[in-house]
């Protein structure tokens, strides 16, 4: 698993794969948990559910005083797929994780500069981070099913905490109308009833997606979403993606071109100049171009496979 240690600083933690995991389980059961009184009593604003394109703007990561991404500037549109490419620990990750504020999760992380969503800064001071991620849904490396939760449970978390009014009868037809979104409604029809985690890998992952957009997000970020699966596990995730993007956008983290090709409308590639050194945007453009006609000598090179 090539995972966040590539995007940290080696003072970073680097222990299991399975560590990582329930980390993200972790912030997510926090978020879902934080949700309900995230607005009470502290004046936070929330963002409204209309946003789709992201611009950021002179953007710069950090992890304490290690600098992980350096002055990037781009722009999202929506309703598309976006690839970040580039080799380990150039900051495509880090990156990422910036669209939703899940770096700030990482203790001693840092943000300068803006990430706008449409006209709103996800990062000024009172706008709530949990609102952010209600609105940019997460998919990450490993499928993280919550463990204890069957199928329905699981697609409805956010649902519970969110809507805690919400009948029986409305969140049956969401967690119908996710799975099937998710096209997994058919594989587990007959077994919402039995735990999640009872579902293959490639089945678990559709699984969180269809948690993802439960909650009905405008964007969806996928951290390497494919890299634990087979290949025609992948090829469903795939075609998932290619139909979701008319009603989300998308923004795909992969190591894998023949992915990025097949699966994107446009491509940034990151570049890491020397260890120890930040990970930089080196261009973006239409991804047919990126991988045909780009216009650095530093992209040739990458998807080439003369580096990385």
């Amino acid at each position: 698993m090539e995972d966040e240690r590539d995007e940290m600083p080696e003072t970073a933690d680097t222990s299991t794969d399975a560590t990582a995991a329930e980390t993200a389980n972790d912030g997510l059961a926090t978020d879902l948990a934080r949700t309900a009184e995230a607005n009470k009593g502290r004046g936070a604003q929330k963002v409204e559910r209309k946003a789709k394109r992201f611009e950021v703007k002179d953007v710069n990561l950090y992890y304490g005083k290690f600098h992980a991404v350096e002055d990037v500037s781009m722009t999202i549109e929506p309703n598309r797929v976006t690839a970040l490419i580039g080799s380990s620990g150039c900051g495509k990750t880090t990156m990422l994780r910036s669209l939703n504020r899940m770096h700030e999760l990482t203790p001693g992380a840092s943000v300068k500069g803006q990430v706008m969503l449409d006209d709103e800064d996800i990062y000024r001071a009172n706008v709530d981070p949990v609102e952010v991620r209600r609105l940019v849904g997460m998919v990450f490396q490993q499928p993280n099913p919550f463990p204890t939760m069957s199928v329905a449970e699981n697609v409805a978390a956010g649902l519970t905490l969110n809507q805690r009014g919400i009948s029986k009868s409305d969140k049956a037809e969401v967690v119908e109308r996710s799975l099937r979104g998710a096209h997994l409604w058919d594989e587990v029809k007959d077994r919402l009833d039995r735990p999640g985690s009872g579902l293959s890998g490639g089945q678990q992952q559709r699984l969180c997606i269809a948690r993802a957009i439960a909650v009905e997000p405008e964007v969806l970020l996928m951290d390497e979403p494919c890299s634990a699966l087979d290949p025609i596990a992948t090829l469903a995730i795939e075609d998932l993606i290619e139909d979701l993007k008319g009603r989300y956008t998308i923004v795909i983290v992969t190591h894998n071109m023949q992915q990025a090709a097949r699966a994107s409308d446009s491509t940034a590639f990151f570049n890491l100049e020397a260890t120890g050194k930040p990970g930089r945007l080196v261009e973006m453009g239409p991804t047919q171009e990126m991988f045909t006609k780009p216009g650095k000598k530093e992209t040739e090179d990458y998807v080439s496979g003369r580096f990385g």
